[in-house]
């Protein structure tokens, strides 16, 4: 048996600008944190017979890959020449469809654990693209490579999306005082709103192609406003973070009317009004969990209004590690 796991992520900066239909053309640069809360995988070789068995939201048992229906499962088993004989079932520390990569934390953890059946050991830019591979060309998500990446390699990572679709990775150059101050000051808060990433990148998707002047001037700025977070972060300002932060949700709500939603932005002002210095919708938004930086002295009147509100606030910690096999016995 062997059990593994891939941290989930909270995007920092850039996000979208990972995607193909920018990257290609542009080059993509996004920012991220990997977190303590994980999507975890628990693979087996069933002793009496030959079936694959799959336990997700749904149960599946079949006696071919083929016939497997999860869209992420079946094209991985084929990559890997898996043919039969396995039982997959899947567990998350956070539901799908709140903004925090789960699919690509999924894919990265299930190829982790494979590979450890096999007895392989892939290098960790492989595995994530790997991952990537299997979402965006063998699946067809309208998905980049920021999850698969930031649950493969975890921590602070920043990734330089090349035309050529080269992934240049590095470390953030943050002091462990700047890293105290984001854990203590993020406040992550759970909208209960869940909503498919793929409908809001989709569209960003589609228009992108069409060379809609608009939103790729949109997310030049994302990108730029990736890098100047960076520089705000590595240089010890995270209440300039903050701030950008905000610039950043007002510039991505442009690029389209799914990704807040009124409830979202009353909550957003109301966060605002009572002192966070600036926030975002976590992934593609519409949804899921609202990212808040505040001071020390804020927290306490915006933990107050969010929760009379009825959110509900997750606490959390970074993950270092990336994905790893936890057991195999």
């Amino acid at each position: 048996m062997i059990f593994s796991r891939a941290p989930l992520r909270i995007s920092l900066g850039g996000g979208g600008t990972d995607l193909p239909s920018y990257s290609n053309q542009y080059g993509g640069f996004v920012l991220s944190a990997a977190i303590d809360k994980y999507v975890y995988i628990y693979v087996n070789r069933p002793a009496a017979d030959m079936l694959l068995r799959v336990k997700y939201s749904r149960y599946e048992q079949t006696s071919s890959v083929d016939e497997i229906q999860h869209d992420l499962v079946r094209p991985a088993l084929k990559l890997l020449g898996i043919e039969d004989n396995l039982e997959i079932a899947s567990m998350a520390d956070i539901p799908d469809g709140t903004g925090m990569g789960s699919s690509g934390s999924y894919l990265v953890a299930l190829l982790t654990a494979l590979h450890e059946l096999r007895r392989e050991k892939v290098p960790v830019q492989t595995l994530a693209e790997m991952a990537a591979h299997i979402e965006i060309e063998l699946a067809g998500h309208p998905v980049g490579k920021h999850d698969h990446y930031l649950a493969a390699f975890g921590n602070f990572t920043c990734l330089e999306i090349e035309r050529s679709g080269r992934v240049q990775v590095s470390s953030l150059n943050i002091s462990t005082a700047t890293i105290e101050e984001l854990r203590s000051n993020i406040l992550l808060f759970y909208t209960g709103i869940v909503r498919r990433s793929s409908d809001v990148l989709g569209d960003q998707k589609r228009e992108t192609e069409r060379g809609n002047a608009s939103i790729i001037e949109n997310l030049h700025h994302t990108k730029e406003l990736g890098y100047r977070i960076r520089e705000a972060l590595e240089q010890g300002e995270p209440e300039r973070f903050g701030l950008l932060l905000d610039e950043h949700w007002r510039n991505k709500k442009r690029r389209s009317e799914r990704i807040s939603h009124p409830s979202i932005d009353r909550w957003y002002d109301m966060a605002r009004g009572h002192g966070a210095l600036g926030g975002k919708v976590i992934g593609a938004g519409g949804g899921g969990f609202l990212m808040l930086y505040c001071t020390s002295a804020a927290k306490p009147a915006v933990r107050r209004a969010l929760a009379a509100e009825g959110l509900r606030e997750m606490p959390f910690n970074f993950d270092a590690d990336g994905a790893k096999v936890i057991v195999n016995f």
